[in-house]
Order: structure tokens, then sequence, then C-alpha cells
């Protein structure tokens, strides 16, 4: 029992297993997609058996790639709805992105003030000859939170 080339008229259906392993992904992800609605309820078989076309496909993958550029499920889903109403959705993406490269500089700042706090520390323990303290936690520590 083989199976037959689609036509140009029939849509390609998978699984919810075989979705998952060309996208790279567990089941379970997928599912979680659905009961938040970032996803729609799939056709089902006449056993039930979910069947996921290629504008499903399509749908996770951009999922994927907005997680990947620091979307939250929330902002893919207002990206999604935007796109369902038929409203470009490309400004609001604009936002976020502006709103996320302004956390991560942030965060990078915050990072570069923790690796010179860090350096400070190793090198004044190196210049001591790492001294033990004779108190129950590493005087380091407990002496480098006085000073600031």
């Amino acid at each position: 029992m083989g199976t037959e080339p689609l036509t140009t008229t029939e849509e390609r259906a998978w699984t919810i297993g075989e979705l998952a392993k060309r996208l790279d992904l567990n089941p379970r992800t997928i599912r979680y997609y659905e009961r938040i609605h970032l996803v729609p309820e799939p056709k089902r078989t006449e056993a039930g058996y979910r069947r996921y076309g290629t504008e499903d496909e399509e749908r996770v993958r951009f999922i994927k790639s907005a997680q990947r550029l620091g979307l939250t499920l929330g902002e893919i889903g207002e990206v999604l709805a935007f796109r369902q109403g038929g409203q470009p959705p490309c400004s609001y993406v604009a936002s976020v992105i502006e709103q996320r490269l302004g956390e991560v500089n942030q965060r990078l700042r915050d990072l570069r003030a923790f690796r010179s706090e860090l350096t400070e520390l190793r090198d004044r323990m190196r210049a001591e000859g790492i001294v033990e303290g004779s108190d129950s936690y590493c005087h380091y520590i407990q002496s480098h939170g006085q000073l600031r």
C-alpha cells in the first residue's frame, strides 16, 4: 500500500508526529500552540487523528522564527491576529523589535558591569593569594558586597 502523489488541488496532510519531525519540534509544542490558539484546531481524520497542512507548517515555522528573534508568544499572537484581521503586522513587529533591542542593549550594559565586578574580585583574590577567612562564608563575597 503506497502513497500516491498529490495533485495540485490536494493539500499535504501530516500527523502531529510527522509535522513535529519536519519542524524539529516535540509534538507537545504543537499541541501547546493549539491550546493557546496560536495554531488553529487542525482537521481530523474519521479516527480523530490530527491532520496538518502546509499552512499549518508555515504558521509554526513563523512562530519559531519569531521566538528566535525574541518575540513572546503573546506578541506572536498579536502578529497573527493582525494578519488574520487583514491588517499588515510589520509596523507592530518593528515596534516590538525596537523594544527588544533596547532590552538587549540594557542587558549588555548590565553584563559588562557584572564582568567588571567579577574581574575586580578575581584580581583581588589573585593578589591576596586566596586567603581563607575564619568565618563560615567566603569573606571575599561578604566584603565585596559591603564595598558596593
